[in-house]
C-alpha cells in the first residue's frame, strides 16, 4: 500500500485556497496599514496579531467540532463563501481610504478564515493512515506553497506602478480569490469525506492494535478514555514548544519583510515578492523529496536539519543586511554628488528627488544583491519545508482517529499564540530599536527550537512498522 497522491493532492485545495490568502495578507495588509493609513510598527504588529488572536479561540473550537460533527468539507464550504464576498471589500476600502471599511472588512474575512482552517488542515490525517503521513503533508505543504508562489506571482505581475503611484491592490485579490472558489469546487466534487474516512480509520484501528506502543495508556480504537502516558505528555509538550518557538521568529520575518526590504534594502514591491516567491519555489521543490527522505530517517532528524539551516539563513540576512547598508552609503555619496544637481536643475522638487533618489538606490542594490538574497531565500524554503513537513504530523501521530481535530487545533493554538505575540514584540522593537534587528531576532528564537525538539522522543515516523505491516491490509490506496 502506498499514498494515493492524486486523492492527497485534491485534499490539498483546501490548504491551496488558506495559503493564497495568506500570502497576500502578510505581503499587502502591513503596506496597507502604513502607505494608506500611515499606521507605525508597532499598532501594526498589533493589528497583524488580531488574525492569531481569533485562531487562539476560534481553531481549537472548531477543530473539535468538526471531531463531533464528523464532517470537515461544510466548515471549508461555509468559511471560503465568507472569506471570498470579504476579501473583495479590503481592497475597495484601500482605495476610498477608508480604515472602518478596511478594519471591518478585515475583522469579518478572518473570523471566516478561522471556522475553516482547522477543519482543512485536519482533512488530510483523517484520510492518511499514519505512517504515510509525512509523504502527506509533504504533498499538502506543497499545495500550500503553490498556493503561496501565486498569489506572490499575482502581487508581482498585477502592482506595477510609476513612482510615487498608489498601487491598486484590486485586482490581486479578484486572482486569489477567484482561485479559492475553484479550489473548493473541485474539492467538494472531488472528495468523499465519509468513504475516506472510514477506511482510514480501519487501518489506523489495526496499526494501532499491532503496534502495541506506549502513546495511549487507555484508549478505545475511536479515542474514547484518552490518557497520555507521562513520557509522552512530556514529548508532546516539547514538540509544542518547538512549533511556539519557530513560528515565533519565522513568523516575525515574514510579517514585517516586505517593509523591511522596501525600507532597509530598497527595493520595490514587486522585487520584494520575488524574494518570497523564490523561497516559495525552493520549498515547492522540496516538499516531495523532504517527506520522502523523513520516511527513511525519521521526522524528528529532518526537522532538526530544518532548524539549523534556518537560524544559519536568517544569521546570514543580518550579515547580507550589513553589506546592503554599507553599500547604500557608497551609492548614497555618489548620486549626491553626481545625480542630484541635474535633478536639481531640471526643476524637480525635494520629493520628487527624494523619490528619484531612492528608486536608484533600490535599482543599485537589487543589481549587486538579488542573487545572493535569491539563494538566501531559496534555503529558507528547504528549511522551512523540512520543518513544516513533519511538525504537524509528529503531534497527529499521538492523536487517534476521533481526535485528530482536536490535536490539529492544539498544535494551531500554539503556532497561533506565536504569531500573535511576535508581531506585537517585533513590531514594537522595529520602531524603537530598528529594523536591523529583524534577522537577529528571528535567528534567537528558531535556535532556540532546536534545543526543545532535540529533547522530544516521541511523536516520530517509524519505518519499520511502515515496512512490516502496512502491507498487510487490502485496502488499496492507490
Amino acid at each position: 500500500m502506498k499514498l494515493n497522491y492524486k486523492r492527497t493532492f485534491l485534499v490539498g485545495l483546501a490548504f491551496f485556497s488558506i495559503c493564497a490568502f495568506w500570502q497576500i495578507y502578510d505581503t499587502v495588509i502591513p503596506l496597507i496599514l502604513r502607505d494608506t493609513f500611515q499606521i507605525k510598527d508597532g499598532p501594526s504588529g498589533i493589528i497583524m496579531a488580531i488574525d492569531n488572536i481569533l485562531a487562539l479561540v476560534m481553531l481549537p473550537f472548531f477543530g473539535a467540532l468538526s471531531d463531533k460533527v464528523g464532517r470537515r468539507i461544510p466548515f471549508i464550504v461555509g468559511g471560503t463563501a465568507v472569506a471570498v464576498v470579504m476579501c473583495v471589500l479590503i481592497p475597495l476600502a484601500d482605495l476610498s481610504r477608508s480604515f472602518w471599511l478596511f478594519f471591518i472588512a478585515l475583522g469579518l474575512v478572518l473570523i471566516s478564515m478561522g471556522v475553516y482552517r482547522s477543519p482543512a488542515v485536519a482533512l488530510m490525517p483523517d484520510v492518511t493512515p499514519k505512517p504515510l503521513r509525512s509523504k502527506a503533508n509533504a504533498v499538502i505543504n506543497l499545495m500550500g506553497a503553490v498556493g503561496g508562489a501565486f498569489a506572490l506571482s499575482m502581487i508581482k505581475l498585477l502592482t506595477k506602478t510609476a513612482a510615487g503611484e498608489k498601487v491598486n491592490y484590486l485586482p490581486v485579490f479578484i486572482s486569489v480569490i477567484s482561485v479559492m472558489l475553484i479550489s473548493v469546487i473541485i474539492l467538494v466534487i472531488t472528495i468523499n469525506e465519509k468513504k475516506l474516512k472510514a477506511e482510514t480509520n480501519m487501518i489506523n484501528d489495526k496499526l494501532d492494535a499491532d503496534a502495541n506502543n506506549d502513546i495511549h495508556a487507555s484508549t478505545s480504537a475511536t479515542g474514547k478514555n484518552k490518557k497520555l502516558s507521562p513520557a509522552v505528555r512530556r514529548s508532546l509538550i516539547l514538540i509544542l514548544a518547538s512549533v511556539f518557538l519557530w513560528y515565533f521568529g519565522y513568523n516575525a520575518i515574514t510579517t514585517a519583510f516586505s517593509k523591511y526590504a522596501t525600507q532597509e534594502w530598497y527595493m520595490a514591491v514587486g522585487d520584494a515578492s520575488m524574494c518570497l516567491l523564490v523561497g516559495t519555489i525552493g520549498a515547492i521543490a522540496s516538499y516531495i523529496p523532504i517527506g520522502m527522505i523523513s520516511s527513511k530517517i525519521g521526522r524528528k532528524k529532518m526537522i532538526l536539519i530544518g532548524v539549523a539551516i534556518l537560524t544559519a539563513c536568517f544569521i546570514t540576512g543580518a550579515l547580507l543586511s550589513v553589506a546592503v547598508n554599507n553599500t547604500v552609503g557608497a551609492e548614497s555619496i555618489r548620486i549626491e554628488a553626481e545625480v542630484v544637481p541635474e535633478l536639481t536643475a531640471q526643476g524637480l522638487n525635494a520629493e520628487a528627488i527624494d523619490a528619484e533618489v531612492f528608486t536608484m538606490l533600490g535599482k543599485a542594490i537589487t543589481s549587486r544583491f538579488m542573487i545572493p538574497f535569491c539563494i538566501l531565500f531559496l534555503l529558507v524554503g528547504f528549511a522551512w519545508a523540512a520543518i513544516n513537513v513533519n511538525s504537524f504530523p509528529m503531534v497527529v501521530e499521538i492523536s487517534r482517529s476521533g481526535d485528530i481535530g482536536k490535536y490539529t487545533g492544539l498544535y494551531y493554538t500554539f503556532s497561533m499564540a506565536a504569531q500573535t505575540i511576535t508581531p506585537i514584540v517585533s513590531g514594537y522593537l522595529l520602531q524603537h530599536i530598528g529594523y536591523g534587528i529583524l534577522f537577529p531576532y528571528g535567528a534567537v528564537f528558531v535556535g532556540l527550537s532546536f534545543i526543545t525538539m532535540f529533547l522530544t522522543k516521541h511523536g516520530d515516523s517509524r519505518p519499520d512498522l511502515l515496512k512490516d505491516k502496512l502491507e498487510s491490509f487490502d485496502v488499496d490506496m492507490d
